[in-house]
Order: structure tokens, then C-alpha cells, then sequence
């Protein structure tokens, strides 16, 4: 390891539920909570947001998004929902800096590149929606589950539907079931997908990085304007998400998953 990359990782040595490495102006941003199925929680949002406003500063041109080979990121921490977070990521918790992290992703300075492995759901396709390229291997599931628990995705749509439009975000909710990687190149969920998808990415990775990072920023300051307006559905979206999970009826369905395993209607 080169004496700059050593100073990298110890600046990142402090991150619980990410883990980071920088090859020049890419930036590797992996979900790492094994244990809890790469769920979203305060931290979580915290640390993305701290490494996403250090590659800006370092003028990285591309971020890969990744998470682990079973799972790319299972959506909201129920755990977190029902007992609260630990009070140094209080200003992280809730839908607004859920929903500014992606706004992030998707307006920033670089091109995002979301590499899914295996499920992502809920949340997850919050983050799939917020990035710029989706590439997949073919163990890749996608859903959205929210309303088996009452709630619905509120802070996802205006992402997910900037990518696959309103009727198959929809029908995701609707249905509430997992769609298969060949069908999400189908959708346009996902851009493109291989058996094997590490190649795949080392591709995308190879001929990106060649890319200025001025020409970046001015393209994606560009490339916004030109799609839904994302700033502005911010408070709809955060109001709809806090409206489903302060619900009472839900957050009992939700604790009583926790701490059983039952879905809502399961005796």
C-alpha cells in the first residue's frame, strides 16, 4: 500500500457499516453489515454521506456503490425503527438525510455506478435509482416490500421512477414481490448484467476513470435538469415517509416482525 493510500485509510479507519477504497479518482463505497443485511440506519446514512462529500472535495470522477455477494442492501433497519438510534447519529436519522444522500448520488459531481449483487429491496432501490449506471451479476433480486408492513416506499419512487418510469414502480409497489436481474435489464432498472459481473464492472470502471471530472460536474449539473424534479419532491416524499412509520399500527406490525419474524397478517 502507497504512503497516500495509508493516509486514505486512516482517515476512513473510524467506519462501521461501509468500507472505502480510493484507486486514484474512483471511489469504492461498499454497504458492509453483514449482520444486518446491509440495512439502512443513521449511521450508515452518516458515513455515505461523509465519504460522498470527501470524494467531491477530492475531485473523484467515479463511485462505485457495492454491497455483499448475498445482498446489496435490504432497505430500512427495522431494529433502528422500533428502538431508535444511537444518539451521535441523531441528526442522520429520519427520511430527510436518507433522501439528501441520494439527491447526492444523483446530482453530484462523478458518476455513480451501483453494482448489485444479490437482493437489494426497499431502500435499496433507493440507492439503485440514485445512481447513474446499474450493473448487475445474475444473482441480482430487486422489490420494493413496503406495503406488506403498511408502509410504502415514499422517499424511493421519485428515484426509482426516474429510471424505469411511474407504471413498473408501481407495479414493484404493488406487487411487492422480487423481479430477476434479466427482467430488470428488461425494465431498464438495471443497464447491463452478466453471469459473472466483477469483468463487468473492472469495464465500466476502466473506461469512466479516463473521463475529466470537469466535463463530469457540468454534464450531471446538466443531466438533472432535464429529468423529474428531484429537489423539489423532497418534502412530499419525506412527509409521506414519516406519516407510515409513526403510524402506530405499523410500528407494532414492525416491532412485532422484529422480535417474531411474523409478517402482519400471520398468526
Amino acid at each position: 500500500m502507497s504512503v497516500a493510500a495509508e493516509v486514505i485509510a486512516a482517515e476512513f479507519a473510524h467506519l462501521d457499516t461501509i468500507r472505502v477504497r480510493f484507486e486514484d479518482t474512483v471511489c469504492h463505497l461498499q454497504f458492509h453489515r453483514p449482520d444486518a443485511n446491509n440495512a439502512i440506519n443513521a449511521r450508515l446514512v452518516a458515513e455515505c454521506s461523509e465519504v460522498l462529500a470527501d470524494c467531491e472535495r477530492r475531485g473523484v470522477a467515479v463511485v462505485v456503490l457495492s454491497g455483499l455477494p448475498e445482498v446489496f442492501c435490504f432497505g430500512a433497519d427495522f431494529q433502528e425503527v422500533t428502538a431508535g438510534c444511537a444518539p451521535e447519529y441523531a441528526a442522520h436519522e429520519g427520511p430527510g438525510p436518507m433522501y439528501d444522500l441520494w439527491l447526492k448520488l444523483a446530482t453530484g459531481p462523478f458518476v455513480v455506478i451501483a453494482y448489485v449483487r444479490g437482493k437489494a429491496n426497499a431502500g435499496g432501490l433507493g440507492f439503485i435509482g440514485a445512481s447513474d449506471i446499474v450493473l448487475a451479476d445474475e444473482s441480482a433480486q430487486f422489490s420494493l416490500s413496503e406495503l406488506l408492513f403498511g408502509l410504502y416506499p415514499a422517499c424511493v419512487l421519485p428515484f426509482l421512477m426516474r429510471r424505469i418510469g411511474f407504471q413498473k414502480a408501481h407495479y414493484l409497489t404493488l406487487n411487492a414481490q422480487a423481479i430477476a436481474a434479466r427482467q430488470a435489464v428488461d425494465w431498464g432498472l438495471v443497464d447491463a448484467c452478466e453471469a459473472q459481473g466483477e469483468p463487468l464492472l473492472r469495464r465500466h470502471v476502466l473506461r469512466l476513470r479516463r473521463l475529466s471530472p470537469t466535463a463530469l460536474a457540468r454534464y450531471k449539473r446538466y443531466a438533472v435538469t432535464l429529468g423529474p424534479p428531484l429537489a423539489a419532491g423532497r418534502d412530499a416524499a419525506v412527509a409521506g415517509n414519516r406519516e407510515v412509520f409513526t403510524d402506530e399500527q405499523n410500528r407494532r406490525a414492525i416491532a412485532r416482525y422484529v422480535r417474531e419474524g411474523l409478517f402482519p397478517w400471520e398468526q
